[in-house]
């Protein structure tokens, strides 16, 4: 009787994950619904990637780790794509620089989604094998195509942006403007307090291992900092001011000439913020999006706080609901917007990405993954700073209060902002 309860739950868990990487795998293709070949082969900066390269990527990920490894027989799709589509994973040999990925006019986007089908279907085909040994390499797979969703977003919008013509990629979301929520303050966690995953479902690496850290007494913003509070920052000159600044942003902001948020236009009360919807006029309820840990640091200085540690953000947030929040749906309608349905918090989860004083570095008792997946988190772990929370282009379902995201100071394309924090 047990081997047979024990059968029909995997039986049930192999159905699970099928459908997991089945909906994925849509959900990517439905990204790039109404995108033409040029709009998905451009390449618009450096830290940004064409929107096909991400298809090829992905699928290149369940390609090299799953079905090249783990399953006999298997054939390559193309033996030179690998080339290609590798990221940064120094194991798997060279690959193409990163700032030329704009460069591949070839393949084709048909090319690509070719490929998405043939690995496709032979995932679909291995999965009840590759269930027994390698489901936690399979949920990695996920788990990174989630990633790089939100990334083709993000690149896309930043694409969108350079256009003079301002063309929308999605239809504008009903994210009306929202309502104004005082600003609170929220007594944390103080003392011993358990950091990292608590092994109830997929980690990552570098949210392992669970341990104790010690907390101040310190409270925490009861919703991040809005667009109008950033205009108040604006207006006081804020970005003209250099003791309100570390010394690398302020020498970033001369050299770059930042006056606001990436995206933004206008003055006074006519602004106006770039979006995955074309120009839209700014809600001044709406949480600051786009903006640098610099900018960060600088607006909490200004506001006599700080940016909050990523362990006190995590106390936080480990029993609140990480399905909550404005994250992705479907592939409209991303833009942060007001919204207070998180009990005394609002948007813990989703919205933006909130930037946190802390250093992305190991946890005590860090290990990186065996093999070549090793590669994933661990050696960036030098000069980023830690972010959490998700943001409305995350694929809700994909963060938790352990996880970590992670970027250079002056970095913005992403959907960043900030809630503020001070010591008790």
């Amino acid at each position: 009787m047990r081997d047979q309860s024990d059968a029909v739950a995997g039986s049930r868990a192999q159905g699970a994950l099928l459908e997991r990487f089945r909906l994925t795998r849509d959900l990517s293709r439905d990204l790039v619904n109404g995108l033409n070949e040029a709009d998905m082969t451009v390449q618009s900066m450096p830290d940004a990637s064409p929107a096909k390269w991400h298809l090829a990527h992905t699928t290149w990920f369940f390609e090299t780790f799953l079905l090249r490894d783990q399953v006999p027989g298997y054939r390559l799709f193309d033996e030179r794509w690998p080339f290609l589509f590798n990221s940064y994973y120094e194991a798997e040999g060279a690959r193409m620089a990163r700032p030329e990925r704009g460069l591949l006019t070839r393949p084709t986007v048909a090319e690509m989604l070719a490929y998405r089908d043939h690995v496709d279907e032979a995932m679909t085909a291995a999965l009840p094998r590759l269930m027994e040994r390698h489901g936690d390499l399979v949920e990695m797979g996920i788990q990174h195509e989630q990633q790089h969703q939100e990334l083709l977003l993000t690149d896309i919008k930043h694409l969108f942006s350079r256009n003079p013509l301002g063309p929308a990629a999605y239809p504008a979301g009903d994210g009306a403007a929202g309502a104004d929520v005082p600003l609170r303050w929220i007594t944390g966690t103080e003392g011993l307090a358990e950091i990292g995953s608590d092994g109830e479902g997929f980690a990552f690496d570098n949210e392992l291992p669970r341990h104790p850290s010690w907390l101040a007494p310190h409270a925490l913003a009861n919703r991040p900092v809005t667009n109008g509070e950033w205009i108040e920052f604006i207006a006081d000159q804020g970005y003209a001011t250099p003791s309100l600044w570390l010394s690398d942003g302020w020498d970033w902001v001369r050299r770059e000439g930042v006056c606001t948020p990436l995206y933004w236009r206008g003055q006074g009360g006519a602004w106006e913020h770039f979006t995955l919807s074309g120009w839209q006029p700014l809600d001044p309820h709406a949480p600051v999006t786009h903006i640098s840990f610099y900018e960060a640091d600088a607006f909490a200085t200004w506001a006599g706080a700080r940016l909050p540690t990523e362990q006190e953000w995590e106390s936080a947030a480990q029993f609140r609901d990480p399905l909550s929040g404005v994250q992705l749906d479907r592939a409209d309608g991303v833009t942060p917007h007001a919204e207070n349905k998180d009990g005394a918090f609002a948007s813990l989860f989703g919205n933006v990405w909130e930037w946190t004083g802390s250093a992305y570095r190991p946890w005590p008792g860090y290990r990186p993954a065996a093999g070549a997946v090793g590669e994933y988190n661990g050696k960036f772990m030098s000069g980023q700073f830690v972010l959490k929370g998700g943001s409305c282009a995350t694929p809700r379902g994909h963060v938790r209060a352990s996880y970590r995201n992670f970027f250079h100071p002056h970095q913005r394309w992403q959907f960043t902002g900030l809630r503020l924090a001070r010591s008790l």
